[in-house]
Formats: structure tokens, C-alpha cells, sequence
């Protein structure tokens, strides 16, 4: 049995992950997808927490046919330690999956093996794009499963960005608690 490893920070999770997952998929008998940063949200780059990350996962692979996992994984900060620190948080794995350069770095290093997918379509399905349209009003959708979309709606995901961006310059932000905030 072969289990494969893909990382990333999934904010949100795009048709790209979608792509990626599967490619994998075909390669491997069960998925180990680690959600990195877990313990950040809320600021711009990582609005969404885990708990969010994982809904999105799970409800956009909803049919996947091959087992999968959905872990969250906080940073450690320390890169030396950082694969031992992934593989006492996961299921054992045979081979990772991802195409960030020190991620291949430091698993190669470990003597894992490690696949390096290409992109797909990365200058449109990019978490950074992804939340820069959402933020600006632009069509955003068509980049996420059709799942991404109703958690990001969901859980206000527009609107919390949005937030995220104003300074305190800007306007009043209305609370959904209805109760005056100073």
C-alpha cells in the first residue's frame, strides 16, 4: 500500500489543491493531506483557520475515491526539526507531494522521497490571487469548488477579508452580534 503526503496552507483550497490531490490520487492508495500554518487566521494572508481549512477539504473531496486524512499542523519555526515534527503528526507516509523548494529540501534531506507535481494554472489558482480578487469584488468562484464556495459564504469568508484590509481610517465595521463596538 502506498500513502502519499501533500501540504500546504490551503486559504483557501483551490481547484489547483483540486488538481494536484488528483494527480496523487492515481499514484497513491490513501492521502495524507496536512494543513500547514494551522495555528494562523485571521490576517490577510491566512484568513481562515483550521477548523475552516478542513471543512473546505473535506466537503470539496467528498467522493474522493481513495482514503484520505485532513490533519492540521502548527509551524515550529525550527526547520531542522520540522519532518520530524510532520511525521509524529501524521500517519506513517511513503512519499510526499509538493513543489515548494524547502519543503523538498527538507524531506529529501530526511531521505523521504519526494514527487513535485506541476502547477496548475498557478498565475490564476493561487491562494494570493484567490484572496486579492475576493477582496477587491472580483469573480472568485470559478477558482474553488463549488463546496469552497458555500463554506467561504458560510462562514462570511468575503467579509472578513474584507475587514482584515481596513485600517482605522476606514468606516465602522458592522458586527454580525448587531452590538455597538467602540
Amino acid at each position: 500500500m502506498k500513502r502519499a503526503f501533500y501540504i500546504g496552507r490551503f486559504q483557501p483550497f483551490h481547484n489547483g489543491h483540486l488538481t494536484v490531490i488528483d494527480r496523487i490520487t492515481r499514484e497513491a492508495d490513501e492521502l495524507i493531506i496536512g494543513i500547514g500554518s494551522a495555528q494562523l487566521s485571521h490576517d490577510l494572508e491566512n484568513p481562515f483557520t483550521a477548523g475552516e481549512r478542513v471543512l473546505m477539504i473535506t466537503r470539496a473531496l467528498e467522493g474522493l475515491c481513495c482514503p484520505y486524512y485532513v490533519i492540521p499542523i502548527e509551524d515550529i519555526k525550527r526547520n531542522a526539526l520540522w519532518v520530524a515534527h510532520i511525521t509524529s503528526m501524521t500517519p506513517p507516509f511513503d512519499t510526499v507531494y509538493t513543489s515548494n523548494p524547502l519543503v523538498i529540501r527538507l524531506f529529501s534531506e530526511a531521505g523521504i522521497p519526494v514527487c513535485s507535481p506541476s502547477m496548475f494554472k498557478r498565475e490564476s489558482h493561487s491562494g494570493t490571487s484567490i484572496r486579492d480578487r475576493m477582496r477587491a469584488g472580483k469573480p472568485w468562484e470559478r477558482l474553488v469548488p463549488s463546496a469552497v464556495v458555500d463554506v467561504i459564504h458560510e462562514i462570511h469568508g468575503i467579509d472578513r477579508i474584507r475587514d482584515l484590509d481596513r485600517d482605522d481610517g476606514d468606516p465602522k465595521i458592522e458586527y454580525l452580534s448587531g452590538e455597538d463596538h467602540v
